[in-house]
């Protein structure tokens, strides 16, 4: 028989189609000749096998090309116009060679006996997983990666009957609906009516970690609106630290729920023995979200760790950075954790495609790009941990000479450096600790100084009131007049209202306190509590300044985003107008302070180090001007003291993972 073809390579409008005796159907026939038709069934349009690995390949390299746009370079080649009948087709063939790519797949893995559900999580890292006897111990036998990405989202039909209802469950990367939502109940959702804005964080209730709200306020406007009109808003992933995928999983309809890392974590407990370290956005406040759940046990008895990554962790407190950075934690080596940054930026070529797609294709592509991205990374290992290894070699010959240098200039002793070290962590970790008594007082202050301004003006509303006589005039205007009685009157009554409110308030204050007689502006107290509140109002200006800054951050690194430049750009303006307010208000407020704290200015508060001074300008009750690790000499050299030893703790996890690739690949061979 004869059928309409498209082939890329002869340009043939059609072609005679042997069918055999003992051949079953027209779709077999055509696929002897090397092409799939359009339907399995009385099919009116093939197209080769060649072409549709071709445009396999390019998709490959290029995820945001689309079906359409292959369509119409097969038209421009046929010198055709683009008929719609056309993308159906190639978009139909497609799905089949996918399937049958994806069966030969699985028959070569079930011959080599590379089946079961974990195996490929289990394998598909040599560095991680081909542990040699006698190598030397790991603090860490694994370090991955988890993190959310809302670019691959999908639209939802609405009314609307989706014609393609098919499931696809042929991938290993996906956690099952099941694995993930049986932790949907394990920590409780705050209620209100930022439930939405929340749902993005995972937090428990016993868990009010500062970085946690930072977090949630630095978020992107993104991550806050509402998700209905999207079926899947993204999905949620894991990798390990050389790149390649763990697990993933959609995120229907919702944020960046509790349920997603925690089944991460479930599933990572229960395929990966020993101690392992996990690094997430807000590492820290999660923690405590799996101290609460079902996991913790577990959790604690394998002895694993969860951390920040390195580049979103100078968005957290100075506390938590000394206690959960990369840099500050022993046998983390260089490794910033930042993986899924860098997938992320490559997956979102596939989401100008996803959004309309239906669900089983968009997990075919989804599922297609990440065996792909898993092949390249596999294929670079090598080149990977060599780069590791001459960054660590590095370090260790330029800064040892500059640390040992800087030590005999500052004159530092043996074990100064690691003293220091827990001195700082101390110091940050009470920071902030200020007693109930002064808040309360700095209330009462606020409270006597808005009483005194709303009875000046409840006086004066009174005194407008009372002479507001009526004129004589003629009746046209007895309305008007009429009107602005009643608005004093309104203006006074309000006054009053809000004068014993505040009255109220003072009194239950002074209860509070056993202050028995009212403050004047003229007593001891009432200066110290002014000076307080004038501290308090430079703290709240500067926690102003340093959320703006981290934001700033985000945006710079979302520049550097596929997809994303023309967007950032704008918040950025936008971001940095607000951060020059924001430095001019904390500049009023610092002068304000006896003594005066220093003021700041644009070049010094754009640059990514200043965030750690934010908490050594919020300063504390306590002196630290004896410390001598609040020197900046002396605080680089503590930083470079830590990298020589990530440094050190990199050149030995390479000398393992180099010998595992190197064995796997011998037997391999």
């Amino acid at each position: 028989f004869v059928i309409e073809i498209l082939d890329l390579y002869t340009l043939k409008a059609f072609d005679e189609i042997p069918r055999r005796e003992d051949s079953k159907s027209v779709a077999e026939a055509l696929m002897m000749k090397g092409y799939i038709g359009n339907t399995p069934e009385n099919p009116t349009l093939a197209l080769s096998v060649k072409t549709l690995q071709l445009f396999r390949q390019i998709r490959l390299r290029k995820p945001s090309f689309s079906i359409e746009a292959f369509t119409r370079v097969l038209c421009d080649l046929y010198n055709a116009p683009y008929r719609r009948r056309y993308r159906s087709a190639l978009s139909n063939a497609f799905d089949i060679y996918l399937t049958l790519i994806r069966r030969v797949d699985a028959r070569v893995a079930d011959a080599l006996g590379r089946t079961g559900p974990n195996w490929r999580v289990l394998n598909a890292c040599p560095a991680c997983s081909y542990e040699l006897c006698n190598e030397p111990p790991l603090i860490f036998k694994r370090m991955f990666a988890m993190d959310a990405n809302f670019s691959l989202k999908r639209m939802t039909s609405g009314s609307k009957n989706e014609g393609d209802v098919r499931t696809f469950t042929e991938s290993d990367y996906y956690l099952t609906f099941e694995e993930v939502d049986k932790y949907a109940d394990e920590v409780k959702s705050k209620e209100g009516a930022d439930d939405m804005a929340d749902d993005d964080l995972p937090t428990a209730a016993a868990n009010k970690s500062g970085c946690a709200v930072r977090w949630k306020a630095a978020a992107s406007d993104e991550k806050k609106k509402m998700w209905s009109i999207f079926m899947e808003s993204g999905l949620f992933a894991s990798a390990c630290r050389h790149g390649m995928i763990l697990w993933i999983a959609d995120l229907i309809q919702s944020g960046e729920l509790a349920k997603f890392p925690l089944a991460t974590i479930g599933k990572a407990l229960e395929v990966f023995d020993g101690e392992w370290i996990m690094g997430y956005d807000i590492g820290c406040a999660f923690t405590q979200t799996i101290r609460s759940s079902s996991l913790a046990q577990k959790f604690e008895a394998q002895k694993c760790r969860c951390c920040v990554n390195a580049f979103h962790g100078y968005s957290h407190t100075y506390d938590c950075q000394k206690q959960h950075h990369p840099n500050v934690i022993e046998g983390m080596g260089l490794e910033d954790l930042e993986i899924l940054e860098r997938i992320f930026s490559s997956s979102n070529q596939l989401g100008g495609l996803t959004r309309y797609m239906t669900r089983y294709r968009r997990r075919v592509f989804i599922d297609q790009f990440f065996r792909n991205w898993d092949n390249d990374k596999y294929a670079n290992l090598g080149t990977m941990l060599h780069n590791n290894y001459v960054q660590a070699l590095r370090i260790i010959e330029e800064e040892v000479p500059a640390l040992e240098h800087a030590k005999e200039t500052l004159n530092i002793s043996e074990g100064s450096l690691e003293q220091w070290h827990i001195e700082e962590v101390e110091y940050f970790r009470n920071l902030g600790k200020e007693p109930e008594h002064n808040i309360h007082q700095t209330a009462y202050v606020e409270a006597l100084r808005d009483y005194r301004e709303i009875c000046a003006k409840y006086e004066m509303a009174s005194d407008q009131f009372i002479l507001t006589v009526p004129a004589e005039a003629a009746s046209s205007t007895y309305s008007q007049e009429l009107s602005q009685t009643r608005k004093a009157e309104s203006s006074r009554r309000y006054l009053a209202e809000k004068r014993d409110q505040i009255l109220l308030e003072i009194t239950s204050l002074e209860l509070a306190l056993n202050i028995e007689v009212r403050w004047t502006p003229a007593m001891t107290e009432y200066q110290e509590a002014l000076e307080y509140t004038a501290t308090r109002d430079y703290h709240k200006a500067l926690d102003k300044l340093q959320k703006l800054v981290v934001q700033r951050l985000f945006e710079l690194h979302k520049l550097n985003l596929n997809f994303t430049g023309a967007q950032s750009i704008y918040a950025l303006q936008a971001r940095c107008k607000a951060i020059r307010n924001a430095v001019n208000k904390y500049n009023a407020a610092a002068v304000k302070l006896n003594p005066p704290k220093p003021t700041l200015d644009w070049s010094r508060v754009s640059h990514y180090s200043f965030l750690e001074e934010f908490d050594l300008l919020r300063g504390s009750r306590q002196d630290i001007a004896h410390h001598r690790w609040t020197e900046l000499a002396v605080r680089e050299t503590m930083k470079q003291d830590l990298r020589i030893k990530r440094a050190h703790e990199e050149i030995a996890r390479c000398n393992v993972e180099i010998r595992r690739v190197h064995t796997s690949i011998l037997d391999k061979q």
